[in-house]
C-alpha cells in the first residue's frame, strides 16, 4: 500500500532529480558566461551563440519545472523561500528573462541596443543565473533566516505563514563562506561542462583548441570549491528531525552519517563524482576523445540528485530554519495533503516519455557537429 510517507519521499525524489537535470543544463549558461573570452572573431562568437542558442529553452523550461513541481508538492517550501528569499530569486528570474529576450531580440531588424549588447546580457546570465542558483541551494544545508508560524494562516489582517527576519530577503546568503564555495562551484561546473559540450559539437579547430585550454582554466577551480563544500558539511553539524516528535536539531556529521546511512545515495553519489572527473580527466589526457560531456553531465546529474537526497531523506530538514530550528521545513510538515501528491503521482507516470521525446529531439538536431559555414547559411540563426 502507498503510504502517505511514500509520496513525500517520493516528490521529493523527483525534485532532487529536476534538480540535477537542471545543473547539468547550466552549461548553458557556462558557454554564455564564455562568448567574449573564448572567441576572438565575429563568426566566433555568432557560432559559440547559436550552437547554445538551441539548448537555452532545456534549462529555461527545466527551471520553471523544477519551481512547479516544488509549488504543488512542497508549497510551503515554496511560499518559505520564493516570498522570502525574493531578491536573490528576482535577480535569478530576472537574468534568465533576459536571456530569452536577448536570444529572441539580438538578430531582429531594427534592434538599437547592438547585438553586443544582447550577448553581455547573455553574460550576465551566465554568471549570475548559475552562482546564485548555487547560494540558494547550498542553505538546503547552512539554514535560512526564517520563521514559520501556521496560526497566521487564520489572522485576517496578516494570514503569512513564513516571515523572513531580516531586510535582505535571501540577499544575506551571501555573508555565508560555504554558500559561496557552492555558488562558485556551480558556476565553474557550468563553465566546466560548456567546454565539453563545445568540443563535442564545433566543427572549428580553432575553437576546440582553446576550450580544451579552458577546461583547465574551469575544471580545477570546480574541484576546488566543491571539495570545500562536501567536505565543510561533512564534517558540519547538520538538521536532524525527530521521527516521533517532529522535532528539529543539530546534529554532529548529520550529511556524512546520511550518506552512509543511505547506501543507495552513497553509491550513486561516488559514480557522480567519478563520472564527472572521468569526462574532464579523460578530455584532457586525449585530444582525440569528444564525449566528455556525456559522462561528466550524467555524473553531474547522479551528484546533484544525490546531495539533495541527503538534505531531504532519512529524518532531515530539507529546508533548514538557522533562526529557529522548529521552523525547518521537513517533508512531513511542508508537503501537500495525501491526495495532491497521489494524483500528481499518476501524472508524473508521463515523465519518462517526455524524457524519451527531449532525447530524441536532442538527437535528431545534433546528427553533425555545427561549423561557421552552417550558421552563416541559416536563415533563422541567432
Amino acid at each position: 500500500m502507498i503510504t502517505y510517507s511514500f509520496l513525500q519521499h517520493y516528490w521529493w525524489f523527483l525534485i532532487a532529480l529536476l534538480g540535477g537535470l537542471l545543473s547539468f543544463l547550466l552549461f548553458v549558461q557556462g558557454g554564455q558566461s564564455m562568448i567574449f573570452s573564448l572567441s576572438k572573431t565575429e563568426d566566433e562568437k555568432r557560432l559559440l551563440v547559436n550552437v547554445l542558442g538551441r539548448k537555452w529553452e532545456y534549462t529555461f523550461t527545466t527551471l520553471v519545472t523544477f519551481g512547479g513541481a516544488i509549488f504543488a508538492s512542497f508549497p510551503l517550501l515554496y511560499s518559505t523561500s520564493f516570498g522570502g528569499a525574493y531578491w536573490v530569486w528576482m535577480i535569478i528570474l530576472f537574468c534568465f528573462t533576459l536571456q530569452a529576450v536577448s536570444y529572441e531580440f539580438q538578430t531582429k531588424a531594427g534592434n538599437l541596443l547592438g547585438k553586443n549588447t544582447y550577448r553581455f546580457f547573455l553574460f550576465l546570465n551566465g554568471l549570475l543565473g548559475t552562482f546564485l542558483l548555487g547560494v540558494v541551494i547550498a542553505t538546503f544545508f547552512t539554514g535560512s533566516d526564517f520563521v514559520v508560524d501556521k496560526g497566521n494562516i487564520s489572522n485576517p489582517l496578516s494570514p503569512i505563514i513564513s516571515r523572513w527576519q531580516n531586510p535582505w530577503h535571501g540577499l544575506e546568503a551571501l555573508l555565508n563562506l560555504r554558500n559561496i564555495c557552492f555558488g562558485l562551484a556551480v558556476f565553474f561546473l557550468s563553465r566546466t561542462l560548456a567546454v565539453l559540450y563545445f568540443i563535442n559539437r564545433l566543427d572549428h579547430a580553432i575553437l576546440e583548441k582553446r576550450s580544451r585550454k579552458y577546461l583547465w582554466y574551469n575544471a580545477i577551480p570546480f574541484v576546488v570549491f566543491f571539495l570545500a563544500f562536501v567536505i565543510w558539511t561533512f564534517l558540519s553539524d547538520g538538521f536532524a528531525v525527530n521521527p516521533v516528535s517532529g522535532e528539529v536539531y543539530m546534529s554532529p556529521h548529520k550529511y556524512f552519517l546520511n550518506l552512509v546511512e543511505m547506501p543507495v545515495v552513497m553509491i550513486t553519489f561516488l559514480l557522480g563524482v567519478c563520472g564527472v572527473l572521468y569526462g574532464i580527466i579523460r578530455t584532457l589526457l586525449s585530444e582525440k576523445f569528444r564525449k566528455g560531456i556525456w559522462f561528466a553531465g550524467t555524473g553531474n546529474v547522479l551528484t546533484v540528485l544525490s546531495l539533495l537526497l541527503l538534505a531531504g531523506f532519512n529524518d532531515t530538514a530539507l529546508y533548514p530554519s538557522a533562526t529557529h530550528l522548529q521552523s525547518s521545513l521537513t517533508l512531513s510538515n511542508a508537503s501537500s495533503s495525501e491526495f495532491t501528491l497521489k494524483v500528481m503521482s499518476i501524472v508524473s507516470l508521463i515523465i519518462p516519455f517526455v524524457v524519451l521525446y527531449i532525447f530524441y529531439a536532442w538527437r535528431a538536431l545534433e546528427k553533425k557537429r555545427t561549423n561557421v559555414e552552417e550558421i552563416n547559411e541559416e536563415p533563422h540563426a541567432y
